[in-house]
């Protein structure tokens, strides 16, 4: 996928005609509330109480908002893991440059805590996690939770993450089947506004963070065909010499975006098994 001003009007109409307004999963329910500025949807066991919780962020580059695969993540989880999914549809860049972004996400997290008796949340057991440009807004509310003070996440599981805007790894500038070098640097331009050079901070881009310590414990899965491999696997490293409880995980060929680029293969469907049998553990 190749994205640009040109193209994004199409790129969002697409992705919005395939979300769903309703569950059709044997006990499970779906609520849909606003908290600010943004909707939030949470998916639940009906009549759960004190049950472990996951936020998590949808990808797009920063520009694109959530897509079917989202819900059914949610719905699956829900119902297998006994888990409230709680999914913030954040408001995008252009329009909305960081930190709005950030913002909304540590609002519907603040909202979830709020709320954890009404949606029937353990607010000591919530993870965070989420798919490229929302791995990085997950890494970033991580972040931000830690140096706020806020309460800690038990996890966070980052798909692909986007976290570098620099784009300087010899993977950024692959010619890669999905997400190209063109589409990155517009996405990081839209994101960042006005930001550039020593200006951006590490909560807009978490490559940048100096100090990775005191975080929770956390997943990184990336292919080995995605432009954010180097960075991805960096980061990781980091996590590690900052005394990071760190699972690594790299699949060869499988390229950027495993969700919507054929999700019935055997291959792709054998990380997103290991994605969940990760996520089930520390729900459990």
């Amino acid at each position: 996928m190749t994205l640009d001003g040109d193209s994004l009007p199409a790129q969002r109409i697409a992705r919005s005609s395939t979300l769903t307004q309703s569950c059709d999963v044997t006990g499970i329910e779906r609520l849909d509330v606003t908290v600010g500025a943004i909707p939030v949807v949470v998916h639940r066991p009906q009549g759960s109480s004190g049950a472990p919780g996951i936020v998590w962020v949808h990808g797009g580059g920063y520009v694109v908002g959530a897509s079917a695969p989202d819900d059914r993540r949610a719905e699956r989880w829900a119902q297998r893991f006994g888990a409230v999914v709680v999914q913030p549809r954040y408001r995008l860049a252009p329009e909305h440059p960081f930190p709005a972004a950030l913002h909304d996400c540590l609002g519907a997290v603040a909202w979830a805590r709020a709320q954890a008796g009404t949606i029937g949340l353990d607010a000591d057991r919530i993870g965070i996690g989420g798919s490229s440009a929302g791995g990085g807004l997950a890494a970033a509310v991580v972040l931000a939770t830690r140096d706020r003070g806020l309460p800690a996440f038990r996890f966070q599981a980052l798909v692909a993450p986007m976290l570098d805007d620099r784009r300087t790894t010899p993977s950024s500038r692959w010619t890669v089947p999905v997400w190209p070098p063109s589409s990155n640097a517009y996405g990081w331009a839209a994101y960042l506004g006005g930001l550039g050079g020593d200006d951006v901070p590490s909560h807009a881009a978490p490559a940048r963070a100096s100090d990775l310590s005191g975080l929770p414990p956390t997943l990184i899965t990336v292919g080995a065909v995605d432009g954010f491999l180097d960075e991805d696997v960096a980061y990781a490293q980091r996590l590690w010499h900052a005394g990071v409880d760190v699972d690594l995980r790299v699949h060869a060929g499988i390229p950027h975006g495993i969700g919507l680029v054929a999700p019935h293969s055997p291959a792709v469907r054998a990380v997103l098994d290991e994605l969940d049998e990760w996520i089930g553990h520390r729900l459990g």
